[in-house]
C-alpha cells in the first residue's frame, strides 16, 4: 500500500501536515532558523522517528520473552555538520530499561533485531549517517530519577 502524507503551510515557516493515520503534525523552526518555534522542526521529527521506530521493535521482542519492564526510554543524541546541507553527522542512541530482573542478553538481543533487522527508519537513515547505540539497566526504584 502506498503511503502518502500531506503538508500545508499555516502562516510563515509553521506547517501543518499529516499522514495515513491522520494525525496532524505542527512542524516549524525555531526563530534563529526563520521559524517561529510552533512546532517540531523536521529535523527533530527525524530523531524522533528513529526512537520511535526502534522502541516499537524493542519492547515488544522484550514484552515476548517476558522481560520485567516497569519503564523505557530511549535518548537521542546527533551532531550535525557546519557546513549547509546541515546534515546529521552522527547520531547516538541510548537505550534506558528500568526493572528488576532484566537480563542484559535479552536486551541486547531485543536492541540488534532493532537494528538489523526490524527497523525501517534505522535502514533508511544509516547508510547515510552513522548511527551508534549504548544501553544502560536500571532498577525500577530509578524511575523519574534524571540520569
Amino acid at each position: 500500500m502506498a503511503k502518502q502524507a500531506i503538508l500545508k503551510q499555516a502562516q510563515g515557516t509553521t506547517f501543518i501536515a499529516k499522514a495515513n493515520s491522520n494525525h496532524w503534525v505542527v512542524i516549524d523552526n525555531g526563530p534563529g532558523d526563520g521559524g517561529s518555534g510552533a512546532g517540531t522542526s523536521p529535523k527533530e521529527l527525524l530523531l524522533l522517528a528513529l526512537a520511535g521506530c526502534t522502541a516499537s521493535d524493542v519492547v515488544p521482542i522484550l514484552r515476548k520473552k517476558r522481560t520485567p519492564l516497569k519503564d523505557f526510554e530511549i535518548r537521542v543524541t546527533a551532531n550535525e555538520r557546519e557546513e549547509f546541507p546541515r546534515v546529521f553527522a552522527d547520531i547516538h542512541l541510548e537505550y534506558v530499561f528500568y526493572g528488576d530482573g532484566i537480563k542484559r542478553k535479552d536486551v541486547e538481543h531485543a536492541i540488534e533485531l532493532s537494528v538489523t533487522k526490524y527497523c525501517s527508519v534505522h535502514a533508511m537513515v544509516s547508510p547515510g549517517v552513522s548511527i551508534t547505540h549504548s544501553h544502560r539497566i536500571e532498577p525500577a526504584s530509578s524511575i523519574g530519577n534524571p540520569a
